[in-house]
């Protein structure tokens, strides 16, 4: 709906972008990596608001993440595969250590969801995701901004994926920065 209100169509151009932080004040990585996702849109940007998930596949311990979803058109020069690059630097950036064990805490991880209608399947990356619609710390956000979108290769709804996901420990934040 929200997507909607922006007078932008889901169409076969949008990319879907999952963000989540769970090291460091990850509410502000968020809000920073949003606002550097703007740069890429070619026009408006969508996000959801802000949802707090437990650690899914994480080391013992590991705090809670804080999660989101942006929708934007990809400047007319973007690839999945320079998009790749850019949110890859933009999790260095903001302090991303490329020697962790995988799942380790993180001040920032990005990843492409969805990218039109394009199916991608590269060693370093694969669209759509190959977990999202598994996971409700991505599908609660992407609901928000795509209820009725429905991911390259699948027949079901964003909104027909969250009623058959796995259940999780997943709230929505009050979201004071929108």
């Amino acid at each position: 709906m929200l997507w909607m209100q922006n007078h932008m169509t889901v169409g076969s151009d949008i990319a879907f972008v999952a963000l989540g932080s769970n090291l460091g004040d990850a509410e502000q990585n968020l809000l920073r990596a949003i606002e550097e996702l703007r740069k890429l849109a070619d026009g408006n940007l969508v996000r959801s608001g802000l949802w707090v998930s437990e650690p899914l596949d994480c080391p013992v311990g590991s705090p809670d993440f804080i999660n989101a979803v942006v929708g934007f058109t990809p400047k007319s020069e973007s690839s999945p595969e320079l998009l790749l690059v850019q949110l890859q630097n933009m999790e260095l950036e903001l302090g991303r250590q490329t020697d962790q064990m995988p799942n380790s805490p993180r001040p920032l991880d990005l990843d492409i969801i969805a990218y039109g209608a394009l199916r991608v399947n590269l060693a370093d990356l694969v669209i759509p995701h190959p977990r999202a619609h598994q996971r409700l710390f991505v599908l609660k956000p992407l609901q928000e901004i795509a209820p009725h979108f429905i991911l390259p290769g699948s027949t079901q709804t964003v909104t027909e994926l969250v009623e058959k996901a796995a259940p999780m420990r997943i709230a929505r934040l009050s979201d004071r920065s929108r």
